[in-house]
């Protein structure tokens, strides 16, 4: 298996290979001319080619991050707002009409907890999965290997730590179901 290979199986991969490298540098150039492109549709079409946007059209705003772009699924009329990270190493699969506030973290590599195996260098990363009509507030951070279901409101600044039903509000740090929603989606 290439380094890729293990990282998309969530097995102990290299980050330092060198087509991981290069993927990466290619992600960083992307998301450096997204940023710095006034243009709204000059800079759609540079996220088209950095992610996959499920109808083409999905928007993402200036101070964007990632480590490959490739491995970001955005379902239709997707929007992310300024300063988000989203470290794909696994691959992160975004529902339609996705709302992220601004400084939103979705973070799928992991370290080993032993200090002896992080030196080694090399690290592990699993998938994050939103559903339909999510709405991340600002500052959220969504980690490794979380499933959020549909319709689900996360707080500002919560984080999230274990996957989340449907039709829920979470908020906190670790993120608790403090509200149901009708799953109508109308209050």
């Amino acid at each position: 298996m290439t380094e890729r290979e293990k990282m998309l199986a969530g097995l102990a991969y290299d980050p330092s290979d060198a087509e991981l490298t290069a993927a990466r540098a290619r992600a960083v150039g992307l998301t450096m001319r997204i940023s710095q492109e006034p243009d709204d549709e000059k800079r759609r079409l540079l996220v088209n080619t950095l992610v996959r946007a499920g109808d083409g059209r999905a928007v993402i705003m200036p101070g964007f991050f990632c480590d490959y772009g490739a491995n970001i699924h955005l379902g239709a009329r997707a929007f992310v707002n300024a300063n988000s990270v989203f470290l794909d190493c696994a691959e992160i699969i975004i529902g339609d009409d996705f709302q992220c506030g601004p400084g939103v973290q979705l973070l799928t590599p992991e370290h080993p907890l032993d200090a002896t195996q992080r030196r080694s260098g090399l690290e592990s990363a699993r998938p994050i999965r939103l559903g339909n009509d999510v709405w991340i507030g600002g500052g959220a951070i969504i980690l490794a290997g979380v499933t959020v279901g549909d319709r689900v409101v996360i707080g500002a600044g919560s984080v999230v730590t274990k996957d989340v039903p449907s039709d829920v509000v979470v908020v906190g740090n670790p993120a608790k179901i403090i509200k149901r929603l009708p799953s109508d989606g109308h209050p």
